[in-house]
């Protein structure tokens, strides 16, 4: 961000509140628009060490303005926080001779920022634990004193996810002063001085009712996150002096020692567990519905972080079911607080939904400029009507309200709210279809989403797992497969399979992971947890403190094991690790289960058999989930306190656990939908390479036809430089050897598709970004992937321009869903804020159904968008040509055209279903594209011209009578021209409604829309009768001239006729690529990286180059100008 302090200038501040008061308060509005200008205005530049305001920049670019706020600390209580923080946050000055420490900060997106002296600039106040080891955790165990903790909060602020909610007063104030209601109350004030007092009242009480509504919706919606993301409770906190103390959540600071308890809690802050072992529901923050088990951190001198953590760390806003084995008598855990309020993980998920990031969508953009087109339009009729006018027999005053109105009918202000009533229908549709949304203009964004990635497990594949086999290995190779693990002989293996794992108990039911949960279901042994201070158990073990024991079955030879450390599963580890004992406490052992190459890695070389790659290589190519174990004798004295880098090395290689994880039937049908309209499919696991190629095959991402090329990328290391290598999978080596695969690559006669694995990514971004682009653009299949290189992927593909959608199931895709342009989680956790998108279907069939509302709603918008544009021609077009002729539309006509007709049709034009199939084309973004300005532009030319022949004709027949010219403006009615232009006006904004609503291919044809076409079936009734037979009633209301001549008033409907069949077949020679002619003489090269690339790539004959070992320096880069 970027910072810059003003502070306040006495004699800016006084000549701002006399302009202030002399501008009757326009001033103050342009700086309530603008807080920018206020600052500017009254304030002065100087460095930030002494600012009153800050004006700050975003890393959007977006400006805001905040106000440094100062606290008072007590000079006494400044060594209470010792050396820790170095007491950074100081600020002392001068005031009446004494010396004052003030706490200098200022509130910005909830969070708190603190001016650190020896920085020389406002921090974050995170910066103040940031450099915490788990060390320096582990010294918090004491917990603090009282006046210690009063100064960490003085510093802190207090523990809260504060989502502010305005009063109704405060809404409607800041509501009335948005310029579109400033424009309405200017419009309403004019129009009642030009005394159209129905049309004003009118759209007073519909103005009044639509602040009413938005008051209430703003107002509810706000409570509602603000009942989600606040979280006030009791916390047990213990003090230095050993008592423990019962305050409330909102005192809380980074440092306290809190207690768990047994029954669990909803956690109102992070914190790390130093004692115990917590069962964890996290579904509120990541949308995973498992269970999850936070064991105790590991006391070290590496800095804490809580991502890498994760197992260790218990979030806010998550739910501790159970705590155990951290306090005596067993029952609950002792944490220490990490981060508070906006700093804990779910105030940055709340903190994302308050502040989003500007949606960087080019329709919102171009809607901002055609209204400035519009306004420009306004301009140049306001300067015709004055010309017109100034002719007339009109006074100044006259001269001054017509010349304005024009500019209320060419701008129309509730262009805006129109465009969004597409999204309202989508979003009420995806509700009944189980899939909601916290983010209403992303689903837009889903109708131009040109690449969707997937996760594996749980989305593309059943969560459930099915234990397939068992095959023990050692030095002398591998032994027969063993497809019920209950037949292993008992053995280091067998003990293996039923402790390795995370697997608890919860009211005599075991929960965890499910890939574990079959694991150990599938050794036939059970599960036992301490009861009470579990003596018992730890005088089973040899004293030992005990978390849990495995029993083998009665007619097993095998022993009961005690599982004495636990170290959790690691994405970026790919491993975990348990270290247990037999009864006695003898025959300590450890076991390690994890990603057979990483498994591998940290075996002794000796042990694991020699076709240990070949093996893995076809179990993952047939699909299988495989994992590897490994064991090693630990030395029982230490084995409380040994820590994890000592367990897991040098162990023996025990052998491979196979799992079937099955392709969930619906993927392939949604994957061949995908690619039949033209969107890639991408999938992004934490897997092994080969069981993801056999599931992207299995799937369809990769097709029967198409090869798999394995991108290989090595980083530096002290005996090698980076190297990069393109080699043929096995499928394409057994197919006609390299030659002949490699000339049909090259040669375009059949796709091929890129596989890479996380360690290769990282080596590619680092080393070889210059291929990056390239492999992006062929990469199919993404495996081994940590969860912060999923995200790192997803915003390499969007640099390429791609609309990127990710769907995902677990707390590994938290930040790939988020970084998306459209975030889809699988969860049944409808108040999760993981993603825009949260789907209650367990399977992908979401997606094709979201990206078809998306299309629909844009299209909708679109729709919506042009005609409230066309509305206000046509009426801009009336107004224009009654000027002309000294008169102009009645009070009632105006009303009758905006409420009667325009309201009811741009309500209900929206209410169209999405198509039932995704067509390969999608639909435009840009409001300022060819087709669009040149379908305006003839429209507007056909409403005109229309106009002007309705007018023309009128004045050339035999019974017309001629205005009074000595009249002006409403005084001249009822008159033959005003009947004329009002009756074919009329029937265009029933036309344009017919002509601009799109159909096919992405939403539903009109005659679905049986509500809009009822609507314009008893609109077109409506102004037949109108134009036919209006009656002596009607034509006195709506000031019209009774015209007898029948043969006449057929002319005109004839008129109506033809000008519809003109507008309808010129919309649709443009929807079907007439300009495109125009397009080719341009020759405009695409914008988008990824086509331009594709382009590139498709014409290279040499790419990639196989079986070759690229380095760094050489230069194989296909350029892009």
């Amino acid at each position: 961000m970027d910072i810059q302090g003003y502070k306040w200038v006495r004699w800016r501040v006084w000549v701002c509140r006399v302009a202030a008061v002399l501008s009757l308060g326009l001033l103050l509005i342009l700086f309530h628009w603008r807080p920018r200008l206020a600052v500017l205005a009254r304030c002065c530049s100087c460095p930030l060490a002494l600012a009153d305001f800050l004006l700050i920049r975003d890393n959007f670019g977006q400006q805001h303005v905040v106000e440094v706020l100062t606290e008072e600390m007590d000079e006494g209580s400044l060594e209470v926080l010792g050396d820790l923080e170095d007491m950074e946050w100081r600020d002392t000055v001068e005031l009446n001779t004494e010396k004052k420490t003030l706490l200098r900060y200022y509130l910005f997106e909830g969070m708190r920022y603190v001016w650190l002296d020896r920085k020389g600039a406002f921090c974050r106040v995170s910066v103040l634990n940031e450099d915490w080891t788990c060390k320096d955790l582990y010294g918090f165990q004491k917990g603090l004193s009282p006046l210690e903790q009063s100064l960490r909060r003085r510093v802190y602020g207090p523990n809260l996810i504060d989502v502010p909610v305005k009063s109704y007063l405060k809404l409607l104030f800041e509501e009335v002063l948005n310029p579109f209601y400033m424009f309405q109350i200017f419009s309403i004030t004019l129009w009642m001085i030009d005394e159209y007092y129905y049309y004003a009242t009118c759209i007073f009480v519909i103005s009044l009712l639509s602040i009413s509504i938005s008051l209430y919706e703003t107002r509810k919606q706000s409570i509602t996150l603000r009942n989600m993301a606040q979280l006030v409770t009791n916390v047990t906190v213990h003090r230095d002096s050993g008592e423990e103390e019962c305050v409330s959540s909102v005192n809380l600071v980074p440092g306290d020692c809190i207690i768990i308890p047994q029954d669990g809690l909803l956690l109102p802050c992070d914190a790390a567990l130093l004692a115990g072992e917590c069962l964890v529901n996290e579904s509120m923050l990541t949308g995973e519905s498992v269970p999850v088990l936070k064991t105790p951190l590991t006391a070290g001198d590496g800095r804490y972080n809580s991502e890498t953590e994760r197992r260790h760390t218990i979030f806010c806003g998550t739910h501790v079911i159970q705590a155990k084995g951290g306090r005596p008598g067993g029952g609950g855990a002792v944490a220490i607080v990490t981060s508070t309020g906006f700093f804990t993980a779910k105030g940055n998920l709340v903190s994302s939904i308050l502040y989003p990031q500007p949606t960087n969508f080019r329709f919102y953009q171009d809607a901002v400029k055609f209204l400035l087109i519009l306004g420009f339009v306004a301009l140049i009729g306001t300067i015709y009507s004055s010309v017109v006018l100034s002719k007339t027999h009109a006074t100044w005053m006259e001269l001054v309200i017509r010349t304005l109105d024009v500019i209320t009918i060419a701008v129309p202000p509730a262009l805006p709210a129109a465009i969004t009533t597409g999204t309202i229908y989508a979003q009420s549709r995806l509700k009944k279809h189980g899939i909601f949304c916290i983010s209403p203009p992303r689903i837009n964004v889903c109708g131009k989403v040109s690449l969707f990635c997937f996760d594996k497990t749980g989305t593309l594949t059943e969560e459930g797992l099915d234990v397939w086999g068992v095959m023990q290995g050692g030095s002398d190779g591998f032994s027969e497969l063993v497809s019920d693990p209950k037949r292993l002989p008992s053995g280091p293996m067998l003990s293996g399979l039923a402790c390795c794992h995370t697997v608890t108990v919860l009211k005599g039911e075991p929960l965890g992971d499910p890939l574990e949960l079959k694991m150990f279901q599938s050794t036939g042994w059970t599960l036992q947890e301490p009861e009470g201070e579990g003596n018992v158990l730890d005088a089973e073990f040899g004293g030992h403190r005990v978390l849990a024991v495995m029993r083998p079955p009665p007619t097993s030879t095998s022993e009961a094991v005690a599982i004495i450390q636990r170290f959790p599963f690691s994405s970026a580890l790919q491993r975990m690790s348990v270290v247990t004992l037999e009864r006695g406490g003898h025959s300590a052992l450890a076991f390690m289960k994890g990603s057979p190459e990483m498994v591998a890695s940290l075996c002794r070389a000796e042990t694991v058999p020699a076709e240990f790659s070949s093996k893995l290589r076809n179990f993952a190519s047939e699909g299988l989930r495989v994992l590897a174990l490994g064991y090693k004798p630990v030395d029982s004295s230490d084995i409380g306190t040994i820590e994890r880098g000592a367990v897991e090395k040098d162990l023996i290689f025990m052998g491979l656990l196979m799992m079937k994880n099955l392709v969930k039937p619906e993927s392939a049908a949604v994957i061949n939908i995908l690619k039949l309209a033209q969107l890639r499919t991408v999938m992004v696991t934490g897997d092994n390479i080969l069981t993801a190629v056999n599931v992207a095959q299995s799937c369809g991402m990769v097709g029967s036809n198409e090869k798999v090329v394995f991108v290989k990328a090595t980083p530096y290391t002290t005996q090698s430089m980076p190297t990069l290598r393109f080699n043929l999978g096995d499928g394409g080596a057994r197919q006609g050897g390299v030659e002949v695969y490699t000339q049909g690559l090259y040669q375009n006669s059949f796709g091929y598709h890129f596989a890479i694995n996380g360690k290769s990514f990282a080596a590619l971004c680092d080393h070889f970004p210059e291929h990056l682009p390239k492999i992006l653009m062929r990469a199919t299949v993404f495996a081994r992937m940590a969860p912060d290189q999923k995200t790192q992927l997803v915003k390499e593909l969007q640099k390429l321009n791609y609309r990127v959608g990710m769907c995902g199931d677990g707390a590994n895709d938290c930040g790939a869903l988020r970084a998306a342009d459209v975030g889809v989680s699988l969860s049944e956790a409808e108040a999760s804020v993981a993603s825009p998108f949260t789907s209650k279907t367990e399977n992908i069939s979401c997606v094709p159904l979201l990206i078809r509302e998306g299309r629909c709603s844009l299209v909708t918008s679109f729709s919506l968008f042009r005609y409230m544009a066309l509305y206000s021609l046509i009426q801009f077009s009336s107004v224009l040509v009654l000027y002309s002729v000294e008169t102009t539309l009645a009070d009632l006509q105006f009303l009758f055209i905006d409420i009667v007709l325009v309201t009811l049709l741009a309500i209900v034009m929206g209410k169209g279903g999405p198509s039932d199939e995704l067509h390969p084309c999608r639909p435009p973004a840009s409001l300022l594209a060819l087709p669009v300005l040149s379908s305006l532009f003839i429209h507007t030319c056909m409403i005109i011209l229309g106009q002007l022949a309705a007018l023309f004709i009128t004045m050339s027949q035999d019974w017309f009578i001629p205005l009074n010219t000595t009249l002006s403006g409403p005084e001249n009615l009822p008159n033959m021209e005003d009947t004329s232009v009002f009756a074919l006006s009329g029937y265009q904004y029933i036309i344009m409604a017919v002509v601009v609503t799109k159909g096919f291919p992405h939403k539903k044809p009109l005659y679905h829309n049986v509500i809009f076409l009822s609507v314009l079936l008893v609109h077109f009734g409506l102004m037949t009768w109108l134009v036919l037979y209006p009656g002596p009633f009607i034509v006195k209301i709506f000031r019209l001239y009774d015209i007898s001549d029948m043969n006449f008033k057929m002319l005109l409907v004839a008129l109506a006729a033809l000008n519809f069949f003109i507008c309808f077949v010129v919309e649709v020679l443009i929807d079907m690529g007439i300009l495109n002619c125009l397009r080719m003489l341009r020759q405009k090269r695409s914008k988008k990286e990824y086509k331009r690339l594709n382009l590139l790539l498709s014409d290279s004959p040499s790419w990639p180059p196989l079986n070759q070992t690229l380095f760094p320096t050489e230069n194989t880069v296909i350029g892009i100008s």
